[in-house]
């Protein structure tokens, strides 16, 4: 009998479905605001995370915006962003995503944040100036801040309500039960506290989003829509994850499509104004619309 050590056989990463293949942006409207990025060293989160639906969004006049840098002091399983010390503070941030809209011509701006744990304020006061800063340079402009959870503090949450964007968005990202495995440092009821907080204060249109595919179930995916539409979110969406490297938390499943729409029949059965649920579905996809 052979005494051999057998090498335990390593799981092939899953293959992805036809339905996650990614059409080239196209169009007159995506080569003019690539053409700009390119010139004026512009940072949109379209570009550095290549989002698939760039070049649809480009073409309505929507882009996303990082502030912050780009380390964020939070370490989740299913996010590309570095993790690390951050750099410090640039205050002359506001102002240049200010410019890049108005550069780029943007009509309704998406700006979203690493987690900056490392700040007194968690950064909410340059979140504050920078949509004071999109406001005086663009005031055609509508705005959605997808934004952290500020560990719940609400005097920092109130400094987003203060300014009073169109949508303000935070992410659930997965269910209550992963929850701890995909987003390490953050809770889920929390997160729920937070978009209650916010509505509460007077915001018009709040917003979440979630991830499938990471072994969740289906009925922990219907309660979680239960408990976004229990703080009065008004739109939700629901994509599909996928692993950024080889480092990160592996993909279970890849969701279908039929089951995509399930999601988005109940979603809309339970009173959601808007929901966007499909696989290449990210947070800021079709945002223009969710303002109404």
């Amino acid at each position: 009998m052979s005494t051999d050590t057998i090498s335990p056989v390593k799981e092939k990463p899953k293959a992805k479905p036809k339905w996650l293949r990614v059409k080239l942006p196209t169009g007159k409207k995506y080569t003019e605001l690539r053409s700009l990025v390119d010139k004026y060293d512009l940072h949109t989160i379209c570009t550095s995370g290549s989002c698939p639906n760039m070049g649809e969004c480009w073409s309505e006049g929507t882009a996303t915006f990082m502030i912050l840098g780009n380390v964020c002091t939070r370490s989740c399983g299913f996010c590309g962003v570095k993790t690390g010390r951050p750099e410090t503070v640039d205050w002359d941030e506001p102002e240049k995503v200010a410019r890049s809209i108005k550069i780029m011509g943007i009509k309704h701006a998406v700006v979203t944040s690493v987690d900056r744990d490392d700040l007194k304020d968690m950064g909410s006061i340059i979140w504050a100036e920078t949509v004071k800063a999109i406001r005086r340079m663009n005031p055609e402009t509508t705005l959605e801040t997808l934004v952290p959870d500020f560990q719940g503090n609400e005097r920092n949450i109130d400094r987003i309500v203060e300014v009073m964007p169109e949508v303000v968005s935070h992410n659930m990202e997965t269910v209550k039960r992963l929850t701890r495995e995909v987003r390490i440092q953050a809770k889920y009821d929390r997160s729920l506290e937070v978009l209650r907080y916010l509505k509460q204060q007077g915001i018009n249109r709040t917003k979440s989003g979630i991830m499938l595919g990471l072994g969740e179930k289906e009925d922990e995916v219907i309660q979680t829509l239960h408990d976004l539409r229990s703080v009065d979110v008004d739109v939700v969406t629901i994509g599909q994850y996928l692993q950024p490297s080889k480092k990160h938390l592996p993909v279970k499943q890849f969701i279908t499509p039929d089951q995509f729409k399930k999601y988005e029949a109940i979603g809309l059965d339970l009173g959601f104004r808007h929901v966007e649920s499909s696989a290449l579905v990210r947070s800021s996809y079709k945002a223009h619309k969710h303002i109404d």
